[in-house]
Parts: structure tokens; C-alpha cells; sequence
């Protein structure tokens, strides 16, 4: 169920994190993986560590917030590998503080990488899917990954919830949409995992307060994704679209 032979997978936000995990797991999935982010030398070194496994995958440069730049980092990955057939819109970032006092430039900006990029790059999958003929093969897949602050107040958080509650309807608005289309749109929505993102955050006074609120008193893993995401790129969810599934080790209970 999480077999991915066969099938070109591209992950945003593959240089660090969640993004690189998952080009790593779907890699050893047997996928040929295109990993997509804007910091090249990170992607290469990706990439190499990928390799020296015994997987195929290649970088890509691309911002997600850029149109011309999400459609260039398509065209790229066609001419290497042909259309890809799985997708997983990762890119995200966080500004935190209280609403009363972040700037609208951070809010913008916020929105702009994991709301709008996370709708370029299922739109422009989901036209290269189609140009594919994914109507007739079925095949197409999109994963948009969310968090749990789509359906759980993060305090001082407002921006980045919103951006997430934003995508987690989109992913069931897009999943409609294309649902005769052949391509299945779902929504990941994880807990909280130490990322580069907010590894100070977890190392202050203030993270350890609230690791202690969760029900298991712990982090998750990145690896801890993995199977729900392969799985949903893959041919065995061939009925599984327009759903929204949270991971989150009970951290939002």
C-alpha cells in the first residue's frame, strides 16, 4: 500500500524537513523523485544522499510563490522524468507573535508561500497530470500538506492557521473538482515535529510547556508521516479523495 514503482513524485520544500523526509521515503518507495525547493545546495545534497541509497531523484529549483517559477520547475522535471503522477505541495513557512503586532508584510508573505504556493503547485500538477490523459489512467495524485492548526488554535500562530485552514478546504474544494479528472486531491494534517522552522521555539522554556500539554508528553517524528503520505500518492488510494487525515500522536486531543 505504500509501493510508489513506477511513479514520479514531486515534493516542495524538499530541502529540510518534512519535504526531505518524504523525498527520502517516497525514494525508497521505488518513486522517481523530484525534490523542489529555493535553496539549491541543500537539494544537492539531498539528492546525493538519495542516490548513494540506490534511489533516482534530481533537484529542482523552485518558489512556490512565483508562478513562472512553480511552471519552469514543471517543464524541468518533465524533461527529466516525464509528467510527474504524484504530487505533495509541502513549501510552508511561520511568522509567529500576536496579531496585534505582526506586520501585514509577514502576514502577506505567509499567505503567499502556503496558500497560494500550495495552489500553484497542485494546479500546475494537476494540468500536467491531465495533459497526461490521468482521466483515462486514473493515476493522478495530490497531497496538500496542512497542519493541525487547520482545525486547532495555535496561539501566536494567527497567519500561519489561517494559511492552513485555507488549504485544508482547498484540498477538499480542488478534490471536487477534479474528481472526473482522475487525479485525487487529500490533505495531510501534522502534529508538531521539530523542524528548522521552530527548533528554537521547542529548545525554549516556552516549547517545553508545551510538549508537557500533550497527551504523550512528546514530539513527533518526521518519520512518523510517511506511510499515510506514500500511501495516498500511491495506486492503492485510488479511492480516497477529498479527505483530510491529521497525524498528530493525539497532540490535538
Amino acid at each position: 500500500m505504500t509501493n510508489l514503482t513506477g511513479r514520479t513524485l514531486l515534493v516542495t520544500g524538499a530541502s529540510s524537513g518534512i519535504g526531505a523526509n518524504l523525498a527520502r521515503a517516497a525514494a525508497r518507495a521505488g518513486a522517481k523523485v523530484a525534490a523542489a525547493a529555493r535553496r539549491a545546495d541543500k537539494l544537492d545534497a539531498l539528492v546525493a544522499e538519495i542516490t548513494a541509497a540506490g534511489g533516482v531523484a534530481q533537484a529542482f529549483t523552485m518558489d512556490v510563490e512565483d508562478e513562472a517559477s512553480v511552471i519552469a520547475g514543471y517543464d524541468a522535471v518533465e524533461a527529466a522524468f516525464g509528467p510527474p503522477d504524484s504530487v505533495i505541495a509541502n513549501a510552508g513557512i511561520s511568522v509567529q507573535g500576536s496579531a496585534l503586532d505582526i506586520s501585514i508584510d509577514d502576514f502577506d508573505k505567509v499567505l503567499a508561500v502556503n496558500t497560494r504556493g500550495v495552489f500553484l503547485t497542485a494546479r500546475e500538477g494537476a494540468r500536467r497530470m491531465i495533459q497526461a490523459d490521468s482521466p483515462a489512467s486514473e493515476r493522478g495524485r495530490i497531497l496538500l500538506v496542512a497542519s493541525i492548526g487547520a482545525h486547532k488554535v495555535l496561539p501566536g500562530l494567527t497567519a500561519y492557521v489561517t494559511s492552513k485552514a485555507a488549504t485544508a478546504h482547498m484540498g477538499k474544494s480542488l478534490a471536487r473538482e477534479w474528481a472526473r479528472k482522475g487525479i485525487n486531491v487529500n490533505v495531510l494534517c501534522p502534529g508538531y515535529i521539530k523542524t528548522e522552522l521552530n527548533d528554537e521555539w521547542f529548545d525554549s522554556e516556552g516549547g517545553t510547556r508545551l510538549v508537557a500539554t500533550f497527551p504523550r508528553k512528546r514530539l513527533m517524528e518526521t518519520g512518523n508521516l510517511e506511510a499515510m503520505a506514500l500511501y495516498l500518492t500511491s495506486d492503492a488510494a485510488r479511492a480516497v479523495t477529498g479527505s483530510v487525515f491529521t497525524v498528530d500522536d493525539g497532540q490535538s486531543l
